[in-house]
């Protein structure tokens, strides 16, 4: 079984070729940060226009790298949801037509089931089941991982997600889009101790999260002060520590009310350096293992839409291969215990 994955759903085209006994044959990206700096976030129909042009150069880049050409290929997965729906309609679109020209299965994926599996990229991946701190863009979600398919969401978050309030306070702050890795790079320089924020929803039991009311702590911080290089990168300091002691903490009660031994985290968040950190305490000390994906797969790429739909197809043999059409669904919203 030999995949090749299209991932579109926001500001980065990415495709990837996988095979089921080769592992990874090559995966290509092309980000889109620098065009949308300017505006200070995503531009939707930007992103979309971008990912037309760039997507059949990548896919003819990838084919080459893997040393695969259509006969070679046993199916076509891609990004379907959740995202931008201009963006994921340009993958989805690109996906079935190049699926109906070489008569081979499309499978849209779920953004976040590719996240989940990333981990599974690399040589020491986790067997099923684990618990999962899913932390990409838009979503924080503690999910119970079944197996393939099967995702139960134990708690998420109410407002905003850990990316989100690392992407606003780092505005905040000053910094350049996208905020999170800069502002983590910031904190390096501060003081602890000098900003202590709250830890949102650490006072009650429970799995949900809340981030919105620490970006508002952060902004009430800086609110009437002299803000000078320091004092930035103090806040910044405290902001992660607030932020790492959260999702630290409630991955602990989630293993504790699992009885997982094994710990992956996925997503953009998830490679904050002192996050991996803190949750190798957490696991080790709950006698569990940790396993995250290498940082290029932690944000969005192709490489995780290839690996799923590859175990999507595997698992289920009986595909029509004959009943090609061009039909595709893309939803920007779409939760992921629907995915199965």
């Amino acid at each position: 079984m030999r995949v090749i994955g299209i991932e579109s759903s926001c500001d980065e085209t990415a495709v990837a070729v996988y095979d089921r006994t080769r592992g990874l044959l090559s995966h290509r990206l092309f980000s889109q940060v620098a065009m949308h700096q300017a505006y200070g976030g995503v531009v939707p129909e930007l992103a979309s226009r971008d990912h037309v042009r760039r997507l059949l150069p990548l896919v003819r880049a990838a084919l080459a790298d893997a040393g695969s050409d259509q006969a070679s290929i046993d199916g076509v997965a891609y990004t379907a949801g959740p995202g931008l729906i201009g963006a994921l309609l340009v993958g989805a679109g690109f996906a079935r037509s190049l699926a109906y020209a070489w008569n081979k299965p499309a499978l849209g994926i779920h953004h976040l089931e590719g996240h989940l599996l990333a981990p599974l990229l690399e040589p020491n991946a986790p067997a099923f089941p684990f618990l999962a701190l899913l932390v990409s863009g838009g979503h924080t979600q503690l999910v119970d991982v079944s197996s393939l398919g099967r995702y139960r969401i134990l708690g998420e978050t109410l407002d905003d997600a850990a990316g989100e309030a690392f992407d606003k306070t780092a505005k905040m702050l000053g910094l350049p889009y996208p905020g999170g890795a800069a502002l983590a790079r910031l904190a390096e320089g501060g003081r602890s101790g000098r900003f202590v924020f709250p830890r949102p929803m650490l006072d009650r039991p429970g799995l949900e999260f809340s981030f919105s009311g620490l970006k508002t702590a952060a902004l009430v911080a800086l609110r009437g002060r002299v803000v000078d290089d320091q004092t930035r990168a103090d806040v910044a300091r405290g902001f992660q520590e607030a932020v790492v002691d959260t999702l630290a903490e409630k991955s602990r009660r989630g293993l504790r009310a699992t009885g997982h031994r094994r710990l992956v985290v996925a997503g953009g968040v998830g490679a904050n350096r002192k996050l991996r950190e803190r949750l190798g305490l957490v696991a080790s000390e709950s006698g569990a293992e940790l396993y995250f994906p290498r940082t290029e797969f932690c944000t969005d790429n192709g490489a995780m839409i290839a690996l799923a739909g590859c175990l999507r197809l595997s698992a289920h043999s009986a595909v029509d291969r004959d009943r090609q059409c061009l039909a595709f669904n893309a939803r920007a919203n779409w939760p992921l215990e629907d995915s199965g």
